[in-house]
C-alpha cells in the first residue's frame, strides 16, 4: 500500500490512503500528541516520526492489513501481556486494520518511551 513517493509531511503521507486507513492515521497521530505534545513531528524512513529531544520517540506506518509501530520501549516487561497479540518483527507491533486500534496501549507505550528518553538525558 505504501507507494514509492518521497513524503514532505505527515499530512501527505496520511492523504495517499483509503479513507478508512486515513481516519485510522489521523487518530494514531493525535492519540501520540496527546501524550505527547512537545514531540515534533517529521517523516523518518518516509514514515510519520515523532522526536523527542532530538530522538526518535515512536513512529508508524501503514501496510495492505495493518499499522506498523516502532520504537517499543526497551524495558517493554512492564508490557509484555499486553504488546503479546500485536508483536512483529525486531521490536515493532502490528495493530491489524480489522480490528480496534488499542490507543490507550499506543498513550502507554508513547509515555514509557519519553520516560526513557528522558532519563537518557539525565
Amino acid at each position: 500500500m505504501v507507494s514509492a513517493k518521497k513524503f514532505e509531511t505527515i499530512d501527505e503521507y496520511i492523504e495517499s490512503f483509503p479513507e478508512n486507513v486515513q481516519s485510522v492515521l489521523e487518530k494514531l497521530r493525535a492519540t501520540v500528541q496527546e501524550a505527547a505534545p512537545e514531540a515534533v513531528q517529521s517523516i523518518s524512513y518516509d514514515m510519520p516520526t515523532f522526536k523527542l529531544n532530538g530522538k526518535r520517540l515512536v513512529y508508524f506506518s501503514a501496510w495492505k492489513n495493518h499499522i506498523g509501530f516502532y520504537s517499543i520501549p526497551r524495558g517493554n516487561e512492564t508490557f509484555r501481556k499486553e504488546l503479546s497479540p500485536y508483536e512483529g518483527e525486531k521490536g515493532s507491533l502490528r495493530f491489524p486494520l480489522e480490528k480496534p486500534i488499542p490507543y490507550d496501549l499506543v498513550k502507554k507505550i508513547v509515555t514509557f518511551r519519553m520516560k526513557e528518553i528522558q532519563d537518557e538525558n539525565k
